[in-house]
């Protein structure tokens, strides 16, 4: 197989082979372009702490020293804020020597500040499955701005499948965006494709939402649903900063709009500390077409999930927070994200998450 991440045929061809396998049967709604959606089991484990098993260790393990109490999830329970629940999930792995796995929550869920991270048994990583992993698969949930009703089947997390290096140097990126741009500003490539945060919209003042501390429940089986005002405060600036609160976690925009041509996927590289006293997003993956013109994406712009850390720090129109990993996929994609499925942020702009209205009225 030629090297790169695994596209949506692939993946068909990993389920078939026995190296992807599943409690109920795997369904064509969990293949995208370049990655799997993941499935929640029967139960949750509500624990004393977040942990990794350890090089010698299963979950399992682990579960047993740290447990307090299971919460079956049929029928739907509340997962409370602030509380660290563990959930074996659906799909088990077999991989073949030479392949590794990578996950992340999905776009939905990151906008909702529910941090969610894939463990797995003799794992020292999160969101990171070794060369050859064969085992089960649990996913660590830990709601952060707002108490959650999870069920079993839903899809919270999706994991991306690499064959050998599939990671894209800075020389070539600089080839690709020749090529095919990449971003419709001036290219930033080190260690990846960098992005900037947008405080000066064409439009209005409004830059962004900021969670409320004390909010109602949100069910994720309800879609355009909730009323955004009862969740968030909007952001509103028209000096081009804006003051990070410590403690707050932000949903904001990128400056640039971003491409992800058809043979390549994207990963958001993992918050680094000299960028200032606060995290971007929790490290989730571009599919194949995002932002790409001919699946209909022109335009797209990266959501940002911030949380400011121990400091109000102030953040500047233009200002980088991030980066963009791209990688080389091992075949082309059937599908691209946007054209052929049904892709809910294609085209985006500042977007809250899909259990939001979008014509509700604000103050």
């Amino acid at each position: 197989m030629t090297n790169g991440v695994l596209a949506d045929h692939q993946i068909r061809d990993l389920i078939a082979s026995g190296g992807i396998a599943a409690s109920q049967d795997i369904t064509d709604g969990q293949i995208q372009p370049a990655s799997l959606d993941l499935r929640l089991g029967d139960v949750a484990y509500r624990v004393r702490a977040s942990f990794l098993a350890g090089p010698n260790r299963t979950v399992g393990e682990r579960l047993a020293d740290f447990q307090m109490h299971a919460v079956e999830l049929e029928g739907g329970a509340v997962l409370e804020k602030g509380c660290v629940y563990v959930v074996p999930l659906m799909e088990r792995l077999s991989l073949p020597k030479g392949m590794t796995a990578a996950a992340s929550a999905k776009s939905s869920i990151g906008r909702l500040d529910l941090l969610t991270r894939i463990i797995t048994d003799k794992g020292e990583e999160f969101d990171r499955v070794p060369d050859g992993y064969d085992g089960p698969l649990y996913v660590e949930i830990c709601p952060r701005s707002f108490s959650v009703v999870a069920t079993p089947g839903q899809m919270l997390n999706q994991i991306i499948f690499r064959q050998g290096c599939t990671f894209m140097d800075d020389d070539a990126l600089r080839a690709l965006h020749a090529k095919t741009p990449i971003v419709d500003t001036d290219a930033v490539i080190s260690d990846g494709l960098g992005f900037s945060v947008d405080l000066k919209p064409k439009d209005g003042t409004l830059v962004g939402y900021r969670a409320k501390p004390h909010t109602g429940v949100i069910d994720l089986r309800n879609l355009d649903h909730y009323d955004p005002a009862e969740y968030w405060e909007e952001v509103h600036t028209d000096q081009g900063w804006i003051i990070l609160d410590p403690g707050a976690f932000y949903i904001l925009v990128s400056r640039e709009a971003i491409v992800i041509p058809p043979m390549q996927a994207a990963e958001m590289a993992p918050y680094l500390a000299m960028v200032g006293e606060f995290r971007v997003h929790y490290a989730g993956f571009f599919d194949p077409g995002f932002g790409y013109a001919e699946a209909g994406g022109a335009g797209s712009r990266g959501v940002l999930e911030v949380r400011c850390h121990e400091a109000p720090f102030v953040l500047e129109h233009g200002q980088i927070v991030g980066r963009l990993v791209y990688e080389h996929m091992a075949a082309m994609p059937d599908a691209l994200y946007g054209r052929e499925i049904k892709s809910n942020y294609q085209g985006q702009g500042l977007k809250l998450s899909k259990h939001f209205r979008t014509n509700a009225s604000r103050d």
